[in-house]
Order: structure tokens, then C-alpha cells, then sequence
């Protein structure tokens, strides 16, 4: 693991996002809270701040961070995909990128699981870093969509 203890803390930012493809009529189900286990939408937004937490214990070299915010947020980008979007914020020596993104994971896997018995072939794509900010490199800003 890198040696952070000589690192100044920074307020530091990450963003980040998934995209899932799904059926039209599991999209439906979805915002009309049709599922058999409940709503797809906070359940997966809970998980998806609870990776956040436990990224540490997933990722063996991560740093483990007292976080100071955690969101996670779904926008349906149209009839058959839906956009998860996460933003996660520390005071620290180190960065949160892996956090925002086990956050995005981890709410797409729950979406995934929570609807799998009306939609097996859901695919999850498109996880990446949007938004880097604070420490020694700088701001990262996505500025090109993937081909």
C-alpha cells in the first residue's frame, strides 16, 4: 500500500458513473415499484453507499477512508437504459476514486439481482470515472464518450 502519511490533506471529490440495459418493461417495472422485492431505486442507492464504506476490505490495496459524503443517483437515459451516477467526498490524504466507483458497481449489480427474475439478460456497461478533484494531480474532468 502507498505510504500517504506525509501527504497534506485535500478536499477531494470523485464522481462517477454505469449505465444498465435493460428491457423496456423492466425500466417500467422499475419506476412504477412493480418488483417482487421492493424499490429498485433505494435499495440499490443503500448499497451502492454501503460499497463506499467497504471498498477497502474489496480492494486489497485501497486505503481505508472515514468518508465524508456518499451519493448514488439513477436517471433512466431512455426507454431501455438506466444511468447510475455516484459522488463521493473526503478531507484526506488520498483520492476516492475506487469508492466512486465500487459505489456505481455495487448499485448496478443490486439493480441486476432485484430485477434478474423478469430480465436475465440486463448488461451493465459503461463504468468509468467522470470527476476527479483535490490532491497532488489535479482535476480529471471526462471529456470524450467511450466509442
Amino acid at each position: 500500500m502507498v505510504d500517504v502519511g506525509e501527504k497534506v490533506p485535500t478536499q477531494r471529490l470523485a464522481r462517477a458513473e454505469a449505465t444498465i440495459v435493460m428491457r423496456p418493461e423492466t425500466l417500467d417495472l422499475i419506476r412504477n415499484q412493480k418488483l417482487a422485492k421492493g424499490n429498485v431505486f433505494e435499495v440499490a442507492r443503500l448499497a451502492g453507499i454501503m460499497a463506499t464504506k467497504r471498498t477497502a476490505e474489496l480492494i486489497p490495496l485501497c486505503h481505508s477512508l472515514g468518508l465524508d459524503g456518499a451519493t448514488v443517483d439513477f436517471e433512466p437515459i431512455d426507454d431501455h437504459r438506466l444511468r447510475i451516477e455516484s459522488r463521493v467526498t473526503v478531507h484526506g490524504k488520498t483520492g476516492v476514486e475506487m469508492e466512486a466507483l465500487s459505489a456505481v458497481t455495487i448499485a448496478a449489480l443490486t439493480v441486476y439481482d432485484m430485477c434478474k427474475s423478469v430480465d436475465r439478460a440486463m448488461e451493465i456497461a459503461n463504468i468509468r470515472l467522470l470527476e476527479k478533484q483535490g490532491g497532488k494531480s489535479g482535476h480529471f474532468l471526462r471529456d470524450f464518450e467511450p466509442p
